[in-house]
């Protein structure tokens, strides 16, 4: 059946499925699912109203539920070990943009719902806030080959349980905050002690059996050996026993739930790379309690701060994924995970062929800032505050993440020609980026409504930004 649409329609979502037409709306009261041609069991699914031939419902939570279970293609799915790209939006308005990156570059599949607890709590959203509004952007922009849903992050059952419910299907397991990192770099007397004195009951071994499977092993990888000695063995359970015991605690549980699941291991947000013993160690020991991992987020060399590019020497960035990538490859196959990836232009290439197609790339708060774009250009009085703000909040705010800008060279009143730029340097950037939370509580409502009212430029410099990120990955 052919559909008429109204200018107030996305034409982009006019979608046919089991017979009846789907579409998106823009009203004065907000945003509506219609539906034209639906029998009344699809229809019983949704809370709204009938409108001559057509269904009415509102773009709410519930309806979001409805529609994912009525269009498979929105339901969250498990991707495996096919490339993945993650694109976390604080302010839930972004996916539109997303999507049309996504289509713009084939080859990489999308992970729309993504966000950190951390990032809930200081947006006030809730895990299903996130999966309702990447949904109805996914259906807005007319996206239907597959999403996943990222709990990202996680560190807490409770979190765990609420992304299970919500309808989350891929659980990052951030044990990070169990590692002892003075265990890296410690004398070997000290190393010796950590390791011995750890409650090896809880690991499901004992030192000694763990001395014995790993001390003098090697792991053939594809550019010679990699042999581990007794001194890897001390250090790496000195160092991460205590988060091995951590993310076993965490997998278990979500295995406990009986929902579809995959899981990444994440060790990136700690002080101290991840040694190629380690990523080993790690993974057989996961491996050896039958853990398949989908993916694995180790600490690379180099410095990946929030929003700008990398910082450090790519020679040794380019050999450190190659050695991780042969062993992901050896032990698995499963991908290795780019956190903190957003705005990293310059190493996209060499992770891309280092690891051959066995990557996810993890973006969060780049969406955030660039949005503010939108708003240096609509409102720049508005943006000047958010500055102020965000300049306000710093102190506070910067405890969380690894960065190294300066608000000292931050402009104390800067022009609106200067605003645009200020989105760009990194200083200004990351002072944005990290300060989200004070600055949506005071100015929340006015930043959305601006990126309501320009939604297709808001769409335009995220589509630009994100296609960016995706060329390097794509085919």
């Amino acid at each position: 059946m052919s559909v008429t649409l109204p200018a107030e329609a996305y034409e982009a979502s006019l979608v046919s499925h089991g017979g009846a037409q789907y579409w998106l709306e823009r009203t004065a009261s907000g945003k509506e699912l219609v539906v034209q041609g639906a029998d009344a069991a699809t229809l019983d699914a949704f809370t709204g109203r009938s409108d001559g031939d057509v269904f009415r419902a509102p773009a709410s939570a519930e309806n979001a539920l409805a529609l994912r279970e009525t269009l498979p293609w929105l339901k969250p799915r498990l991707w495996g070990l096919e490339p993945t790209a993650g694109t976390g939006d604080r302010l839930g308005l972004c996916t539109p943009g997303h999507v049309q990156a996504f289509q713009q570059v084939p080859g990489v599949n999308p992970v729309f719902a993504q966000q950190s607890t951390r990032e809930m709590g200081r947006t006030h959203r809730s895990a299903r806030n996130v999966l309702d509004d990447a949904t109805w952007g996914t259906f807005q922009a007319g996206w239907t080959g597959g999403v996943g849903a990222d709990s990202d992050h996680q560190k807490q059952e409770e979190s765990l349980t609420e992304c299970a419910e919500a309808g989350y299907v891929f659980y990052t397991i951030d044990p990070g905050d169990e590692m002892d990192m003075d265990a890296h770099d410690a004398d070997e007397a000290t190393v010796r002690a950590k390791a011995e004195a750890l409650d090896w009951s809880v690991l499901d071994t004992s030192l000694s059996d763990a001395l014995a499977r790993y001390a003098g092993k090697s792991f053939d990888l594809e550019s010679g050996a990699l042999t581990i000695s007794e001194e890897d063995v001390y250090r790496t359970f000195a160092k991460s026993g205590g988060a091995l015991k951590r993310g076993m605690e965490l997998i278990e549980h979500v295995r406990s739930l009986g929902v579809p699941h995959e899981f990444e291991f994440a060790v990136d947000e700690t002080a101290r790379i991840t040694t190629h013993a380690e990523h080993a160690i790690l993974v057989s020991e996961l491996t050896r309690r039958g853990v398949e991992l989908a993916s694995f987020a180790p600490r690379w060399v180099g410095q990946f701060e929030k929003g700008v590019e990398y910082i450090g020497s790519r020679d040794a960035l380019a050999h450190d994924v190659r050695v991780h990538a042969e062993i992901a490859r050896a032990l698995g196959p499963y991908k290795l995970s780019l956190h903190s990836g957003s705005d990293k232009f310059s190493i996209y290439p060499l992770f891309a062929e280092e690891t051959r197609g066995l990557h996810h790339l993890k973006t969060a708060g780049t969406s955030w800032v660039e949005a503010l774009r939108v708003v240096a250009a609509k409102d720049p009085a508005l943006l000047r505050e958010i500055l102020a703000e965000s300049l306000a909040s710093f102190e506070v705010n910067r405890h969380s993440y690894h960065l190294s800008c300066d608000p000292a060279k931050i402009p104390a009143d800067p022009a609106d020609d200067q605003l645009d730029d200020l989105v760009t340097a990194i200083d200004s950037r990351q002072v944005m980026h990290v300060g989200y939370g004070p600055v949506l509580e005071k100015y929340g409502a006015q930043i959305k409504q601006i990126l309501v009212d320009n939604e297709e430029m808001l769409y335009e410099v995220i589509r630009e930004h994100f296609v960016k990120h995706l060329e390097p990955f794509g085919k």
